[in-house]
């Protein structure tokens, strides 16, 4: 889980790294150039297509770290639902600061925005369901906090945030330890002797793996690439048996087939698209 802290020093990190990116030790000359330090204006920031907002938490840190005098507005709420036109934020204040500010925060907002609206689609699809949509760690490097974030903005629920919070026991695991119960077990002892509070999930990838699983009641199963028909099988195997243990669906998960696989009854379906391959939401800023 994301703790606030967390959070906040991400956000502080993010911010900085992308403004030093832009404006590297000189800031923006070609606004230095034109306009003079007293020259005030307006500006809007827009939707110019159909989306789910993210980013807008990320407005007022962008300028308090430029030690900016613009003034912000945010008319919309992260999780808004935006039509082309929808005015996101106003801002007032130097000329030079909105426009040394303009392409960080529109950076983040679409690429936040757009990953919200993938991840909506997705939810929307199996809102008939009880499967939850969970993203991976398939995360722009450096981003990972806030597009886990727009991630839940867009309706769906983070994963594991890395390496650290979960024991996941994937497919390369397996193969070198010698098959799915020695991996287990190994899991269990490591957690039990040093980490009691971690959940343990397991991937396997035929019915025959996920049976061996079972034996050792892991918190969580993945169930890799099956078929749709597999899944069922063993969704129905937990609840005969009445097993407390979650599963997962995992593989090529896209959006014509995630409602098919929500129907199976598995109680999350992970998804690598909804970061990785999420195109910007189109944002603007207008000088007014």
């Amino acid at each position: 889980m994301m703790t606030q802290e967390m959070m906040t020093d991400h956000i502080h990190r993010c911010v900085q790294n992308a403004l030093a990116e832009d404006l590297g030790t000189d800031g923006d000359v070609t606004s230095k150039a034109l306009f003079s330090e007293s020259d005030l204006a307006s500006a809007v920031i827009r939707s110019k297509s159909d989306g789910i907002l993210s980013g807008t938490y990320l407005i007022d840190p962008i300028f308090k770290t430029l030690n900016s005098s613009v003034v912000v507005s945010c008319l919309c709420n992260d999780s808004t639902r935006l039509e082309p036109g929808t005015t996101i934020a106003n801002l007032s204040g130097p000329v030079n600061e909105i426009l040394a500010a303009e392409r960080t925060i529109l950076n983040f907002l679409q690429r936040l925005s757009g990953i919200a609206t993938v991840t909506s689609n997705y939810a929307a699809s199996i809102a008939h369901t009880s499967a939850r949509l969970l993203d991976t760690r398939k995360t722009t490097p450096g981003l990972r906090y806030l597009e886990k974030l727009a991630v839940v903005h867009g309706g769906g629920f983070n994963h594991r945030i890395g390496l650290f919070d979960m024991i996941l026991i994937k497919d390369t695991h397996v193969k070198r330890s010698g098959g799915v119960a020695e991996a287990i077990k190994k899991a269990i002892e490591y957690r039990n002797s040093f980490h009691k509070s971690l959940k343990i999930e397991v991937e396997v990838q035929s019915v025959e793996e996920f049976e061996t699983a079972i034996e050792f009641n892991p918190d969580r199963i993945m169930l890799d690439n099956m078929s749709c028909n597999s899944m069922k099988h063993c969704v129905a195997i937990i609840k005969a048996r009445s097993l407390q243990i979650e599963t997962e669906a995992s593989g090529n998960i896209t959006l014509e087939s995630i409602r098919t696989v929500a129907e199976t009854g598995v109680d999350f379906i992970s998804s690598g698209s909804i970061t990785h391959s999420a195109p910007s939401l189109d944002i603007h800023l207008l000088i007014t």
